[in-house]
């Protein structure tokens, strides 16, 4: 009997152990965490779609008719400037050049024997100004059939990188013919647009702070190593779009980037005393923005906010939101309007350790 009824009383008090610990579970879990916004100065990016182009991008063109004779390079190739590219067949020149050359010869002759005449008073000193006007023609037309001559070489004007063959080898090409094209990819300009309300932003700040740093996020997502400098903003907007230029210098060390790319340059906004909030406290109806405030009571109440900028985790408010109050950080789809619940306050800079931790994951 006493057996029984120790076996009992065990029972009865693992019953009631087993609730009080459930019940605290059940307390733990119906716990929601809160957080505060944060307010403060901060740095957010504008994005822009740029065009990527070399900073000396030029087409390479025959300057005389003939036969493409030889080529020294290849589709894709670094060359040096001076380096030679094309010759293009230099026989009609050459022998243009030597007939040039005989002509200076038989005309020098002349022009020494009709001085020699004239300075014995023989012949007038127009038919000897006639002589070295013939001299100087033919040395005129030497120099011409020098220029073709030279012009059937083709080299390189800068160092670059060459584009595709347009003709090949044995090709017969005409004056003007395009041969290839060639980029100076040692720095590049980065042209991207601007809405006339940002450019007076800009405009103002540049003129405190000086040319303006950028960054560049290539077609593949990532970031360009290297750090870029607004230089220059054209002169006009755009009436169509209410857009104006910029353009951004990069220097390219390793020739990663190349003419005809695209990405997005990144152009830093420094704002002052900006309220921050995690986008994972918000939730959207309509295409509005709203946020669950709790109240000293621990009372739910819906409010809609208005958004300022979008960063990673983040937004800034501009509209609806104190400092000072307390909104659902999680939970949001378990909770409604008017509800009394209770929570458990995570400081924000505790909430953005997490999300980066878990971003970093």
């Amino acid at each position: 009997m006493n057996k029984l009824l120790f076996t009992v009383l065990l029972m009865v008090a693992a019953f009631y152990i087993g609730c009080n610990n459930h019940h605290k579970e059940n307390e733990e879990a119906a716990k929601f965490l809160v957080t505060s916004p944060i307010q403060k100065d901060t740095v957010i990016y504008k994005e822009y779609v740029c065009q990527i182009h070399s900073i000396n991008h030029i087409e390479l063109r025959s300057q005389e008719r003939g036969y493409l004779q030889n080529i020294y390079v290849d589709e894709g190739q670094y060359v040096r400037k001076g380096q030679q590219m094309f010759q293009i067949m230099p026989v009609i020149y050459e022998a243009e050049t030597e007939k040039a050359k005989a002509n200076v010869a038989f005309a020098e002759i002349e022009f020494q024997n009709t001085k020699r005449l004239a300075d014995s008073n023989i012949v007038s000193k127009n038919e000897l100004a006639l002589a070295k006007a013939k001299l100087d023609k033919e040395k005129a037309e030497l120099s011409l059939a020098q220029a073709h001559l030279t012009f059937t070489d083709i080299r390189a004007p800068f160092d670059g990188i060459m584009d595709k063959f347009y003709e090949r080898l044995g090709s017969l090409v005409d004056e003007g013919e395009l041969l290839t094209t060639l980029s100076d990819n040692s720095k590049m300009w980065v042209y991207f647009n601007v809405p006339e309300a940002e450019y007076l932003d800009y405009a103002q700040r540049a003129k405190k702070e000086g040319q303006q740093k950028v960054k560049l996020i290539m077609a593949n997502g990532k970031e360009f190593d290297q750090t870029g400098i607004v230089e220059t903003i054209e002169a006009d907007f755009n009436n169509e779009t209410g857009n104006i230029a910029f353009r951004a210098t990069f220097q390219n060390p390793d020739k990663l980037l190349r003419h005809g790319e695209t990405g997005n340059i990144l152009m830093p906004v420094y704002l002052k005393d900006a309220l921050l909030i995690p986008q994972k406290a918000t939730f959207e109806i309509l295409d509005k923005k709203y946020v669950y405030v709790i109240d000293d009571k621990g009372i739910v109440h819906s409010r809609q906010i208005e958004i300022g900028t979008e960063m990673p985790h983040l937004y800034t408010v501009i509209g609806g939101l104190e400092k000072n109050e307390k909104i659902l950080l999680e939970g949001l789809r378990k909770v409604k309007n008017n509800e009394k619940i209770v929570t458990d306050f995570v400081p924000f800079e505790k909430v953005m350790t997490d999300l980066q931790n878990i971003h970093a994951e």
